[in-house]
């Protein structure tokens, strides 16, 4: 549930440094493997192109072989938006950073850069890149292991957002207009209108995130909490997707996941919640309170039940300590999640035993309905004023479930 294997198909105008930025010398120690990446999963995570086909492009792009316009195009494209031309061998870069060959390839493997072998294909950025991840090395503010995350987590993120970006956005700008130009005369001036625009609001979006994670770190209350926190984690799945993709057609079923992923990431953002991934026909989530997690929870069946075009949908949503690693999340908290997932009825919320104490003791929700009886009576007697529940909880019978034991469920529903 938690793994993350994105990809990009392999593209000719993203020869260099996005597909072929990684590469070795031949005496480089890092490659064991024949191509892989030196954890065996950078490559595969950050670019789908192989280093060979990565490699061919690099030089049939100088001048090896027959470049033709794509190849042209391609090269002035990749000039545009890297800001320089090739001037580098990975080598040559490397030592002008001032690190070695070694070092150079686990950084260039993380951020999922392609081997390119010695082709010169990389600029002053990347030398830069080098230097800069380098040198917070050796002042001490990373450890070399912090270093080689920071650039696995920039990479992976980033790659996802660059396809995105050129499959969706791009992709539906550069149709043949009428005009008579072809997508590839209007792709380069597109391009060049779009880029300062959309490196400033990416920058502001990061800032606005990073605030919003910083702050919420610090206000943790131990060292320990930073990392290993309690969190409410909740899954959202379309019922019969796997029927589904055997019915629509592809386009259909691109549409329907989609208006599916836009829909929930816009209620878990308005919420107060956070998007941790999508997963085609599954959302997960995460909340720092149940009261929040819950409140998504129920909006989300509301609002998929509410639109005809989608199928019935079910979440799952567990309360407990959840350890978070670069802008992921894992532990029992977040398998119990995805267990009650799976065994919730149709268009339901399950919750588990210390979501619905949680609810309790900040007051959500009564525990049982006698003790929502009791606090009514208390209160019509003066004891205190009348309790708001906004949830009600039912206990479910109690089943065994893989790998975790026996759980009892409860179903969340709006207090009436």
């Amino acid at each position: 549930m938690t793994a993350d294997d994105s990809g990009a198909g392999p593209r000719e105008a993203d020869i260099a440094p996005r597909e072929t930025g990684a590469a070795r010398g031949e005496g480089d120690p890092a490659r064991t493997d024949g191509g892989a990446s030196a954890d065996g999963t950078a490559t595969r995570t950050g670019s789908r192109a192989a280093g060979a086909g990565a490699a061919d492009g690099v030089a049939r792009a100088d001048g090896a072989g027959d470049a033709g316009d794509d190849d042209t195009i391609a090269i002035r494209l990749e000039q545009l938006i890297l800001g320089a031309d090739r001037r580098y061998t990975p080598f040559q870069a490397a030592r002008s950073a001032g690190v070695s060959m070694e070092l150079a390839s686990r950084f260039w493997r993380a951020m999922g850069f392609a081997d390119i072998g010695q082709v010169k294909a990389l600029t002053e950025a990347d030398v830069l890149a080098l230097r800069r991840l380098a040198g917070l090395v050796e002042a001490g503010l990373l450890s070399e292991a912090m270093a080689v995350q920071v650039a696995r987590s920039t990479g992976q993120t980033t790659a996802r957002l660059a396809d995105w970006q050129i499959d969706s956005f791009l992709e539906g700008l550069t149709e043949p207009q009428d005009s008579g130009l072809t997508r590839t005369e209007i792709t380069y001036p597109l391009v060049e209108l779009l880029l300062p625009e959309l490196e400033e609001f990416l920058v502001y979006v990061w800032r606005r995130q990073l605030a919003a994670a910083t702050g919420r770190v610090v206000q943790a209350q131990d060292d320990a909490e930073m990392v290993d926190r309690r969190l409410a984690v909740g899954f959202a799945d379309l019922v019969g997707f796997t029927r589904l993709t055997r019915r629509l057609e592809e386009e259909e079923l691109g549409e329907l996941v989609e208006a599916f992923e836009t829909t929930a990431a816009d209620l878990v953002a308005a919420h107060g919640g956070r998007l941790i991934k999508t997963l085609g026909d599954e959302v997960l989530f995460a909340a720092d309170d149940a009261g929040i997690a819950a409140e998504i929870g129920l909006r989300l069946i509301e609002t998929m039940a509410n639109d005809e075009t989608m199928p019935e949908l079910r979440v799952g949503i567990a309360f407990g300590t959840v350890t978070t690693r670069m802008g992921d999340v894992f532990g029992t908290t977040v398998n119990l999640a995805s267990r009650l997932t799976s065994i919730a009825p149709k268009d339901t919320v399950l919750v588990d035993e210390a979501f619905a104490e949680e609810l309790g003791r900040t007051g959500e929700a009564p525990v049982s309905e006698a003790d929502a009886k009791a606090a009514a009576e208390a209160a019509a007697g003066g004891a205190g004023p009348l309790p708001e529940y906004r949830f009600a909880l039912q206990p479910m019978w109690q089943r065994p479930v893989r790998g975790l034991g026996v759980v009892e469920p409860w179903l969340l529903s709006r207090r009436t």
